[in-house]
């Protein structure tokens, strides 16, 4: 039987997590505690959050929703669930196979792709309809009622800290002549926040309803259409009360319960406010798809030690990466962002549903979630011992899977095509860009892979993902075109991850080409994990597979046909996708160790930095790492650029439409993981970090990459 590099690597593939060399253990509750941010002005991009991967509360300098008007153009004040979405109607009864049009791209048979029209009539009905829905509902504002008088400048002496070890918010501010302190934590298995107010100046909590504006990028908070919507009070005693939201044909609940002499009453439409008759107010609020969720009481005492208990146990059982034996001047911002990484996506992206690029703060492509873009979320989980989060997403694969199995059908492929920008449905948004990638396909693999090389002994894992596996391989293999002039297999009729690059135009992008590789030798693995003989025409394709295309200087090209890559600026914006092909990939023959080095070294001086997204940062350092450049690496990580900034609460800025941008944050993680503990064979301690005695890294618990 033939056997690959890959598969000879299959001991070291499996290997316990290495540590790093001091033995000593880290003091992770300080290590967590001295990187807890701190907030003491009203900064629309200061926002802070609690959550639990199914859903997330986003609150102000006020430790509430108080000033959403004010943030909504920076880190706006969400609360967002996994299952909350909403759609307008539909009254032409527009349907998603009327947003298909035909392409031919040389595959020897037509297809269908989901798109979008310029023409007007049904086909750009729909294309419109079905991108708009359905989209993510912001599940409603609970704010102090300060009164219409109220302005975020009258709110001072803020001093607002969120302790990660414990999943708590604890905020103090001054309003006119009375003193405020608020604690805010959310219940690690409901979607449920508690909150604990303390004042002299009884001041109201208003819990305010919006209608879903159908936006783009947006808090998705309409205020002038209380026409539209309504709430009604289903239930009421002196303690709690029970709401009723209708959105169109959309229903969902919020459960408030209070400790303490309060009243709830309603203000107006779709506004209510819980008034305290004490000194000290502690209450919670569930939002629920149904009724009977949330109905047995949880006091916020109780919330609050779920909560720290679940973090406690999140940063002990996790593995953790201590920079503070570090001399070099970076060191310290590095610690700060990796930290807070882990936290924000523990609570925005680690949900039933992979997560949308803006998490569970706001929308962004309409709340929708983006395939190409679980890897950056997620793939860190594994890595950094956190396998289980990583799984929880990963199932939903399986609901999805039939209408992926339809598009690859009508396309005339084998195997199941997965959607690349979609909801909790799986309905393929129609994209003039989306539907043509495919570097979305491999995930899957890859991602499962990730999950049974943490726990190889549990066959579950084989059942679970295996048909997946094996089905998207299916894809992969009827996707690639036999040249039989030149005996290989190329790859074309695809926009690459580097979306400059056309689909009609390109062939043999490299980054496809070296991920289909990688890929399928997993899967073929996969195979025989399950007793199955390996797919020898899936080998034939293996060896075939064309090669990545390089010029006359012995450069990477962005494509095959892309023969101006370093003269046209189509080619050196957008992400350096080539340096994917290894980094988030490992060596393999398509490719010319050299060759990859100059790629580097020219895109390192050369590439259009002002047109990069935050996680081609990562993915550069990645690259680094893997071609024994270890400086480049941690520079990559830490390169002074606006898409590489990184907020006071964490968040990886992008510009004035995605104020946070989570895939950064996830590409931070993975390529600090890969640049600690390495790769499949690799024998060295830190690869990633220069060897001048300014990197003394400690970390516990990571797993190497493939």
């Amino acid at each position: 039987m033939k056997k690959t590099i890959f598969t000879m690597l299959t001991a070291t593939c499996l290997m316990a997590a290495c540590t790093s060399p001091k033995e000593a253990p880290i003091d992770r509750q300080a290590l967590v505690a001295r990187n807890n941010p701190h907030v003491t002005a009203i900064d629309s991009l200061a926002s802070l959050s609690v959550g639990n991967g199914e859903f997330a509360f986003t609150v102000d300098a006020t430790g509430l929703q108080t000033f959403p008007a004010t943030y909504s153009m920076g880190v706006p004040l969400g609360t967002q669930s996994q299952w909350g979405w909403h759609s307008f109607d539909n009254p032409k009864n527009l349907k998603p196979e009327e947003a298909l049009k035909e392409y031919d791209f040389g595959h020897g048979h037509k297809e269908l792709y989901a798109t979008q029209f310029k023409e007007d009539g049904r086909a750009k009905d729909a294309s419109n309809w079905y991108r708009v829905n359905p989209h993510r509902l912001h599940l409603g504002i609970v704010g102090f009622e300060l009164g219409d008088e109220a302005t975020p400048q009258q709110i001072t002496d803020i001093q607002q800290e969120l302790d990660m070890w414990k999943g708590e918010i604890n905020s103090h501010f001054q309003y006119k002549d009375a003193a405020y302190n608020v604690k805010t934590s959310c219940h690690p298995k409901q979607d449920m926040i508690a909150a604990e107010v303390e004042s002299k100046a009884h001041t109201g909590i208003c819990f305010r309803f919006p209608y879903p504006t159908g936006g783009h990028c947006d808090d998705a908070c309409n205020w002038d259409a209380n026409d539209k919507h309504k709430t009604t009070v289903i239930s009421k005693d002196k303690q709690s009360a029970l709401l009723k939201r209708e959105i169109d044909a959309t229903t969902y609940y919020v459960t408030i319960r209070w400790e303490g002499n309060a009243e709830l009453a309603e203000k107006s439409k779709n506004y209510f406010v819980l008034t305290p008759q004490d000194d000290k107010l502690a209450f919670t609020c569930a939002f629920t798809p149904n009724p009977t969720e949330g109905t047995e009481a949880v006091s916020v005492a109780d919330t609050e030690k779920a909560s720290a208990e679940y973090w406690n146990a999140f940063w002990t059982d996790g593995a953790a990466v201590d920079f503070s034996a570090c001399t070099d001047p970076r060191a310290k911002e590095l610690e700060r962002r990796v930290v807070l990484s882990q936290y924000l996506l523990a609570i925005q992206c680690a949900g039933s549903t992979p997560p949308q690029e803006t998490g569970l703060t706001y929308n962004s492509w309409y709340g929708k979630f983006h395939l190409e873009m679980i890897w950056w979320h997620q793939a860190q989980f594994a890595l950094w011992n956190r396998a289980d989060l990583l799984d929880r997403t990963l199932g939903w694969y399986q609901s999805a899977e039939p209408i992926a199995r339809e598009i690859a059908r009508r396309q005339g492929f084998d195997g199941v095509r997965w959607m690349k920008m979609t909801d909790p449905s799986g309905i393929e948004a129609p994209s003039k860009v989306g539907s043509f990638l495919i570097w979305q396909q491999p995930h899957l693999i890859y991602l499962a892979e990730l999950i049974y090389r943490n726990n190889p002994e549990n066959k579950e894992i084989l059942e679970k993902y295996g048909k997946l596996v094996q089905e998207t391989a299916e894809f992969m293999f009827s996707f690639a075109t036999y040249d039989t002039l030149d005996g290989r297999y190329v790859l074309k009729g695809a926009i690459p991850a580097q979306e400059t690059l056309r689909a009609a135009e390109t062939v043999n992008p490299p980054f496809e080409l070296s991920y289909w590789h990688f890929a399928m030798q997993v899967a073929q693995q996969w195979r025989e994990r399950q007793g199955l003989q390996r797919n020898l025409q899936w080998d034939e394709m293996i060896d075939k597979l064309s090669p990545l295309a390089y010029n006359e200087d012995q450069l990477y090209l962005a494509a095959e046909t892309a023969t101006d890559t370093y003269k046209d600026i189509r080619f050196t914006s957008d992400h350096m996708a080539v340096l994917g092909s290894v980094g988030i990939l490992p060596m393999n023959k398509l490719i010319r160790e050299d060759y990859m080095k100059n790629t580097l070294h020219w895109i390192w001086d050369n590439w259009n930095w002002g047109k990069t997204w935050g996680w081609d940062y990562p993915m550069t350092a990645m690259n680094a790492a893997r071609m024994g450049e270890p400086e480049k690496a941690v520079s990559a990580l830490l390169i002074d650029k606006r898409t590489n900034t990184y907020l006071v609460n964490g968040h990886n800025y992008q510009d004035g439409r995605l104020r946070i941008y989570l895939p950064g944050n996830g590409g931070l993680l993975t390529a600090v993981a890969m640049m600690c503990a390495g790769w499949d064979g690799c024998t060295e301690t830190n690869p990633g970090f220069p060897k001048d005695g300014t990197w003394n890294v400690r970390w516990e618990g990571l797993k190497p990459m493939p």
